[in-house]
């Protein structure tokens, strides 16, 4: 009889709201219908969905049979370096969880999703503020004896089921526990639909987690970042006049501006990255940077030619597969009603880009004037059915103006404003190729939509007509302007404020923005009483 053996120590990681109570209770029975001793404590978390919850198991593994009536003695914490496993149902928590130094390379098997619920510091940075998932997977290898990476997210809507199920599959799977697999369905259960969708994602995560055990260079493949989808090829004709290297972005971004309009449109996309690329033959004719620039523009110039507008959501809040997946987010069944309602708020913004020049600019000199007035920027809510044919048909209807995009005022001002910075770009890439590089770039400031879509135009203009293009009259300060337009796309990008940016500006000799005037709203308070002053 074994008399020195230690318990088996789990700490299990959740968001708030992912059922990581659920997940310790069924390991906690599983082990007891297994007939060994556990014990599970938690450490409180915050409310649904805003935070992490953590709890800590210990599991002994002699049966209860074989102890002889003694009983082990359990930990109530993990203590650093001794966990013999890590599981968590997110990528960022189970860095931050190894950080603190509980896992180590000797002692732990980690098992982690490798999706992201993003944080709200990384959503608040003007450029891609995400965590780089590889670092995070270096961190896992790095500070783990064996691991086990999937995407719980993908199983857990796949199967229609909570994560928790998964994460339960995903530790059976590995071996830790001496448990059978049936001792962990059991206390799932199999009545009802909820049961047998956990037990759906438990049976992915198993599967999954016992490949990865059967296939030791499986492993490394999936510690490694997840490969970019080649996507739709390109156009034979466009593949012989394109190199090899611009080919997988130039295909995606011409796919998508072609389904934002028409083929027309994606001619027009070819049209102007063979500008580039003309360009930057003359500045690199052996492709020595891997033409980079084109590659770049074929990213950007897709992404500023297919921008935001009413017609597109219309298109994407109508299509078939939104609606399949409504319906799986939801749990909906076959024979399951589902009504779903949609909230828009246009403005006389959106509905002025729709409209010609001359009629757009009367429309926003009106809304000017209400807000001039102390009034509110007029906007028309709506809430529409869209699981109601009529509902649905308006919604269709209006992702069909896309046919009369090309005359309203916003695709003329938002082609003015590409064919700008295009011209910059192939002109200063043909004197300097890092300078045209560098505003190439600058294409990440375009973004969003609304007050952030135009601020992010603004300082996209302000960096090129101050600070890129004075080196045309001057090609000896080219490349100490390329280090000028770093530093101020980098300022943009990190401050949304524009004081960062403005800095940078007057760091490298260029003006700061001009100030706009905003209109200050006086607001009445109905329930401050101002008490009248009799005079001495």
């Amino acid at each position: 009889m074994a008399t020195n053996q230690q318990p088996i120590s789990l700490l299990l990681c959740a968001l708030g709201g992912e059922g990581g109570g659920i997940l310790t209770d069924w390991l906690v029975e599983a082990a007891r219908h297994a007939g060994f001793a556990a014990q599970a404590t938690s450490i409180p978390g915050v409310a649904q969905r805003t935070g992490a919850t953590t709890y800590y198991m210990e599991v002994f593994p002699v049966p209860m049979a074989q102890l002889g009536g003694r009983k082990p003695v359990f930990g109530l914490n993990p203590l650093p370096g001794r966990l013999d496993a890590l599981v968590s149902s997110e990528l960022l928590e189970t860095g931050r969880q190894i950080t603190n130094g509980l896992a180590s390379d000797s002692h732990t098997l980690v098992i982690t999703s490798s999706a992201r619920a993003l944080t709200t510091g990384e959503k608040m940075v003007m450029g891609d503020g995400r965590r780089d998932a590889a670092e995070l997977i270096d961190l896992v290898n790095t500070h783990s004896r064996a691991r086990h990476v999937l995407d719980m997210a993908a199983l857990t809507k796949q199967a229609g089921t909570v994560v928790s199920a998964v994460m339960l599959g995903a530790i059976a799977g590995s071996g830790l526990l001496p448990f059978a697999r049936q001792d962990f369905e059991t206390v799932i259960g199999t009545g009802g639909a909820s049961a047998k969708a956990s037990l759906r994602g438990f049976a992915l995560a198993f599967d999954a987690v016992q490949a990865q055990r059967a296939q030791a260079a499986y492993v490394e493949q999936v510690l490694a970042p997840a490969p970019i989808s080649a996507g739709p090829s390109l156009h034979a004709a466009l593949a012989r006049e394109f190199p090899p290297e611009v080919h997988p972005l130039m295909a995606l971004g011409h796919a998508r501006v072609c389904e934002y309009q028409n083929t027309a449109y994606g001619v027009h996309y070819a049209a102007r990255l063979r500008r580039v690329l003309e360009a930057e033959k003359r500045t690199d004719p052996q492709g020595e940077h891997g033409w980079s620039t084109t590659v770049e523009m074929a990213r950007w110039v897709a992404l500023w030619m297919a921008f935001d507008d009413i017609v597109l959501v219309a298109d994407l809040k109508s299509r078939a597969s939104r609606q399949t997946r409504v319906r799986l987010e939801a749990k909906a069944g076959n024979d399951d009603l589902l009504r779903v309602y949609d909230h828009f708020k246009p403005g006389a913004p959106e509905f002025a880009a729709m409209l010609p020049t001359g009629m757009a600019q009367r429309v926003l000199a009106w809304d000017r004037k209400r807000v001039a007035a102390g009034k509110a920027p007029w906007a028309l809510p709506l809430k529409i059915g869209t699981h109601s044919v009529l509902g649905m048909l308006a919604l269709r209807g209006l992702a069909a103006a896309k046919r009369l995009r090309p005359m309203g005022s916003r695709f003329q001002a938002e082609q003015a404003l590409i064919d700008r910075w295009l011209a910059a770009v192939v002109q200063l890439t043909s004197i300097h190729w890092q300078l045209g590089h560098e505003v190439a770039l600058c294409g990440r400031l375009i973004k969003g939509y609304g007050s952030t879509n135009e601020r992010g135009k603004d300082n996209l203009l302000h960096i090129i007509d101050h600070l890129a293009l004075p080196a045309l009259n001057d090609p000896a300060s080219a490349a100490q302007r390329c280090r000028a337009v770093a530093a101020a796309r980098t300022a943009a990008l990190s401050d949304e404020a524009g004081k960062a940016l403005d800095l940078a500006l007057q760091q490298h000799g260029a003006p700061a923005r001009p100030v706009k005037a905003q209109p200050i709203r006086w607001q009445h308070n109905p329930r401050l009483k101002v008490k009248a002053v009799a005079p001495h």
